[in-house]
């Protein structure tokens, strides 16, 4: 189902992604004065400095950049994009009314944790459905386009120079090594989320008995085989490579039928972060199974 062309499933996760973010920022960055990078740490420090709202300022702040960016993004990130930054600004303002008071200033390792958790898991949501919350990221990809620095290095840069900031003008010294664990954690848990928790493993079969062995997993498994024509280095003797993608709880059953037909054949296998395609994201049809 969509919505003006958006599609209703990521609007519903990128609100969400947004309630996650905003949750962990107030909660745990802004209760225990914990800093942060990007635009959510220059809203911090306008907070620690000037009293100035973060929701409010989350939107001011964006604004400009949304403007010169929207071009880069496309309609469609822009406008999800839009609706993650609107999202973070009015969940910030709900949690600082409604705010539940988590004792952790006398933890702050576990505060640190758990605000590198939420925001990261806020953050992945939103990116993997298709937004963003503005600041850095725009900024980024204007950098790439005209200065053709990456991206990771360009976010790398800009969120150093923010929290080399904070910890010169509010931060003390604990509270900005804190922050590094925080960003850190945020980090890790937005690739965990974006390369998919879903982790499948890449399976790579040489052997005699390969037409068995590929019509063994089909039968048994319901798993597409692919045939590659290979030559050994050493040998010179051809002979074919399957290539099998399977889930990880597949793994050991795909062992076993190999095992049977050719105790000696020579196995591979890989870490296959994500999968798009017919048994994973799309069934017999053709058809997203998500839908």
């Amino acid at each position: 189902m969509k919505i003006f062309g958006l599609r209703l499933k990521n609007l519903i996760f990128i609100i969400i992604g947004a309630a996650i973010f905003s949750f962990g920022l107030v909660h745990f960055n802004i209760q225990n004065e914990l800093g942060e990078g990007g635009f959510t740490g220059i809203t911090l420090l306008l907070l620690y400095l000037f009293d100035w709202d973060p929701a409010v300022m989350n939107i001011v702040l964006n604004i400009p950049v949304l403007i010169v960016g929207w071009k880069i993004l496309g309609r469609n990130t822009f406008l999800y994009s839009l609706i993650g930054i609107v999202g973070v600004s009015v969940f910030i303002r709900i949690f600082q009314e409604y705010m539940i008071e988590i004792d952790l200033a006398d933890d702050l390792t576990l505060a640190s944790l758990f605000a590198g958790v939420f925001i990261g898991v806020g953050l992945g949501v939103i990116f993997r459905y298709g937004g963003t919350t503005g600041g850095v990221d725009i900024i980024a990809r204007l950098i790439h386009k005209y200065l053709g620095w990456s991206m990771g290095r360009a976010m790398f840069v800009f969120d150093a120079v923010v929290i080399f900031v904070s910890i010169i003008t509010y931060l003390n010294s604990i509270k900005g090594m804190y922050t590094l664990v925080a960003v850190f954690v945020g980090a890790r848990v937005i690739d965990f989320i974006q390369e998919g928790a879903y982790a499948a493993r890449g399976t790579t079969i040489i052997s005699e008995k390969s037409d068995e062995i590929s019509a063994q997993v089909m039968k048994e498994m319901d798993r597409g085989v692919t045939v590659l024509e290979g030559r050994g280095s050493f040998s010179g003797a051809k002979r074919d490579v399957l290539y099998c993608v399977i889930g990880k709880n597949e793994i050991v059953r795909l062992k076993s039928i190999i095992d049977q037909i050719d105790p000696h054949a020579f196995v591979a296998v890989s870490h296959v972060h994500d999968v798009m395609g017919e048994g994973f994201t799309l069934d017999e049809d053709k058809k997203p199974l998500e839908d």
